[in-house]
């Protein structure tokens, strides 16, 4: 039997006291890479917002369960200590802040405690070379003048040396050439795990002809409309999200 990790259910979040997500429920277990597919405005960045707890998007009713526990009223620390992890669409630049202390500082608030420099050099030398990055990469600041592929490699960079046990990645894809594609499919193809559950969301079904995934969302008008396995990306390319609009709307009394 699969081991439920995340558990949304009947999830409605207001953003600004206006309802973006009306209903979303999916089920993210141990082990598996699920993909969220939706257009724009469907709700898709909502949810990865909601679940790393920014306080801008008030959940009205519904529940998010991880690891068997409610954490609706946690802070974002807590649920980064808990072992929950986002990468952002956009990244922020921090100039003046290098790779290596802002990786070392993460590590620290995750674990709650201070990470031994011997450890973590051996830690951050283990994934670049794991990642192809080459060590320079490190004395970089963060973001800062980065190509998209670069920000992007720094996020599933991050997502290796923090180790969660949920990763959410909010379209990883955008912007991104397609040799920089590969290069990020191909880092994200090596964190996967047993133990751990990756929800990726994008809007194309590009970066799922490198990353294949255990089960796909159609997310439309903030429901999911649709679950399935990998052949449900080729069915939503070939029909487009109006295929499933209809699928979103509430069922009439």
């Amino acid at each position: 039997m699969p081991t439920p990790l995340l558990v949304v259910d009947n999830l409605h979040v207001s953003v600004e006291g206006k309802e973006i997500l009306k209903g979303l429920t999916l089920t993210v277990n141990a082990g598996e890479v699920q993909a969220l597919m939706g257009p724009n405005g469907s709700g898709k960045s909502t949810l990865s917002f909601c679940l790393m707890g920014h306080p801008k998007y008030q959940v009205t009713s519904g529940t998010i369960r991880y690891q068997g526990k409610e954490i609706k009223e946690l802070p974002p620390n807590e649920r980064a200590s808990a072992g929950i992890f986002l990468a952002f669409q956009y990244p922020t630049a921090i100039p003046g802040v290098t790779i290596a202390n802002f990786l070392r500082a993460a590590l620290r608030g995750v674990r709650g405690q201070d990470v031994p420099v011997k450890e973590f050099r051996q830690t951050v030398k283990t994934q670049l070379k794991a990642l192809g990055i080459p060590d320079s990469f490190m004395n970089r600041y963060v973001n800062d003048g980065f190509s998209g592929g670069e920000k992007k490699r720094l996020e599933i960079l991050q997502m290796a040396v923090l180790q969660p046990q949920l990763a959410v990645l909010d379209e990883t894809d955008s912007g991104l050439d397609i040799d920089a594609l590969k290069t990020v499919a191909a880092g994200i193809n090596s964190q996967r795990s047993p133990s751990r559950g990756i929800l990726l969301i994008t809007h194309y079904q590009r970066l799922l002809n490198y990353i294949t995934p255990d089960v796909v969302h159609v997310l439309v008008d903030g429901r999911v409309v649709r679950s399935g396995g990998p052949t449900l990306a080729h069915e939503l390319e070939a029909k487009g999200y109006e295929g499933f609009r209809a699928l979103a709307e509430p069922v009439s009394a």
